[in-house]
């Protein structure tokens, strides 16, 4: 029960939060209430919404990723290298989910079986996908892609962008599965007190082998949106993203020691990043304060997470 208050009292602070930030910028900038600027401010939600459905229940089982960011440049340019090469759009699309698959999967490997704690795993692959984006790129962005695959980042279906339907999709699913099924469950049970989910003869190692795929495949599919959007895959493609992402979880009401929040409340910490930085860049605000602002915004999130527990 205090968990369940503890929860309500933080998504309603969080939202007046929202609104606060929200009135502030109306007032602040004639260009933030515009349609250009809330469209724009509403793609860019889509790439970084994406990978906090997966995010949210990494961080449930008491984990942490911080390799999306890299799974999201290295897939982008799989994905970029295989147009370039002739394969066609939904075969080259398929190709770079399985791969993001995979590079989730050595993540899940790293903890299972090698027993390595998520953070550094995680680290370690973040700095190895990024080495090898490079790599393959030889620091040069690729480009000269079909037309058709703009589609995905920057089309329109009755009035609404492509990305944000593709969003709308994934949370709807993450929200499904948090709520409505076993598996959502165990990633509660897991995070609240992993020794009792095993005594339990829940397969603790099955669900964070899923876990983590689904983190590489969502950090895959962002990359689709995001290549299609830019057109263009560089090889800084998703550097500081996982920052943004775990930010946007954190504020939303997940706590970092796992098994408590919801996904609805990331909605709200995701509008707030979002919002937030789009703010700043109208204001001038110099992009190294940006910077220090949102690490300041994450510290709080996970100080008030800790404060409200004790």
């Amino acid at each position: 029960m205090d968990k369940i208050k503890r929860s309500g009292v933080f998504t309603y602070g969080i939202l007046i939060f929202l609104m606060v930030l929200f009135l502030f910028l109306s007032f602040s900038s004639p260009y933030f209430l515009t349609v250009d600027n809330l469209t724009k401010v509403l793609r860019q939600i889509a790439v970084v919404g994406i990978v906090t459905v997966s995010m949210t229940m990494v961080i449930l089982t008491g984990g942490i990723d911080l390799s999306v960011g890299s799974i999201l440049g290295l897939t982008s340019v799989i994905l970029a290298k295989l147009m370039v090469a002739g394969v066609s759009v939904p075969i080259a699309i398929i190709i770079t989910l399985i791969s993001g698959m995979g590079l989730g999967l050595f993540n899940g490997f790293l903890i299972n079986k090698i027993k390595i704690s998520p953070l550094i795993s995680t680290l370690g692959t973040m700095t190895i996908y990024s080495g090898i984006t490079y790599i393959v790129t030889k620091g040069v962005s690729i480009f000269g892609f079909p037309k058709s695959f703009s589609f995905i980042g920057q089309g329109y279906i009755l009035g609404v962008p492509v990305p944000i339907i593709i969003l709308v999709i994934v949370y709807i699913f993450g929200f499904f599965i948090l709520n409505y099924t076993r598996f959502g469950r165990y990633l509660y049970g897991i995070g609240a007190n992993e020794k009792a989910s095993i005594l339990s003869g829940v397969d603790v190692v099955k669900i964070k082998y899923v876990v983590y795929i689904l983190s590489g495949l969502l950090a895959s599919l962002a990359s689709v949106v995001m290549l299609s959007r830019i057109n263009s895959a560089l090889p800084s493609t998703g550097v500081g993203l996982e920052f943004d992402v775990v930010t946007a979880v954190v504020l939303g009401g997940i706590s970092v020691n796992g098994g408590e929040g919801k996904l609805q409340g990331v909605v709200i910490g995701l509008l707030i990043i979002a919002i937030l930085s789009n703010g700043m860049i109208l204001l001038g605000v110099d992009t190294y304060f940006q910077t220090v602002v949102k690490g300041a915004v994450l510290l709080m999130a996970v100080g008030i997470d800790n404060i409200s527990k004790k």
